[in-house]
């Protein structure tokens, strides 16, 4: 009798940084406590670019990745909701993170590292809402 090979000696499967990305983003915007993703000019930019009719939100804004044969490294920068646990919600967040990643890739995550970048106040909505008056 022959023994036949194991399905995944057959071939290699590359997951691309994108396809990581989305994934991380996905899950870090899921957590309780994370009001949105990414720092300074990229979260301004991208702000800008979702209220153009027609386009749609990165999933991947605030996602760094970094992708090997079997490992990947995730950077998130994100903005938490004020009176938050800082340290539980980054705790949710690379659980989440990394469970995700793992159960649809295959690829261990080495690191989720997560820098808070900002605290989003509930005045901050209606300073962001206000149009600008016209003198």
């Amino acid at each position: 009798m022959m023994l036949r090979e194991a399905p995944a000696a057959r071939g290699r499967t590359a997951i691309a940084h994108a396809v990581v990305a989305k994934i991380a983003g996905m899950a870090a915007r899921e957590v309780r406590g994370i009001h949105a993703m990414g720092g300074g000019l990229a979260r301004g930019y991208g702000a800008v670019r979702d209220r153009v009719p027609g386009t749609a939100t990165d999933i991947s804004r605030g996602v760094k990745v970094e992708v090997g044969e079997k490992q990947t490294a995730i950077d998130l920068a994100v903005i938490v909701d004020y009176g938050v646990d800082i340290a539980d919600v980054a705790a949710q967040a690379r659980a989440d993170v990394t469970d995700a990643v793992e159960r649809m890739t295959g690829l261990e995550v080495a690191a989720v590292n997560i820098s808070v970048h900002d605290v989003h106040l509930l005045d901050d909505d209606a300073v962001e809402n206000r149009t600008p008056r016209v003198r």
